[in-house]
């Protein structure tokens, strides 16, 4: 009597095998190059927002008036004595140069009654 091979025998078990072992290497590649691809895109928009930023300043900065700021009020005794805080006034207009030199010279002399 003779026997009979059951089941999809060696050679189609060998050829599902290989295959199979295609796929998952194909698969392993594709995996690794999507993750190659994120990795780039995440630097990418990581060096877009520091150039955005970057820029930012640099526009507020030039929108920022070169005028220095306006002196804080001094002491009290500034604040209680309204001569010096007039003439405070004129010195930080001046030194914006919103006056000049000739019209500060006046409104200082104009305050101090001379």
């Amino acid at each position: 009597m003779m026997r009979r091979r059951r089941g999809p025998g060696l050679l189609m078990t060998a050829a599902v095998v290989g295959t199979a072992a295609h796929a998952g290497a194909s698969s392993a590649q594709k995996q690794a190059a999507a993750q190659q691809n994120a990795q780039a895109t995440q630097q990418q928009l990581a060096q877009q927002q520091a150039d955005i930023a970057a820029l930012a300043a640099q526009q507020q900065a030039a929108t920022v008036p070169a005028a220095p700021v306006a002196a804080p009020v001094a002491a009290p005794v500034a604040a209680a004595d309204p001569l010096i805080a007039q003439i405070q006034n004129l010195a930080s207009l001046h030194a914006a140069g919103i006056l000049s030199d000739e019209e500060f010279a006046a409104a200082k002399a104009k305050v101090l009654g001379l």
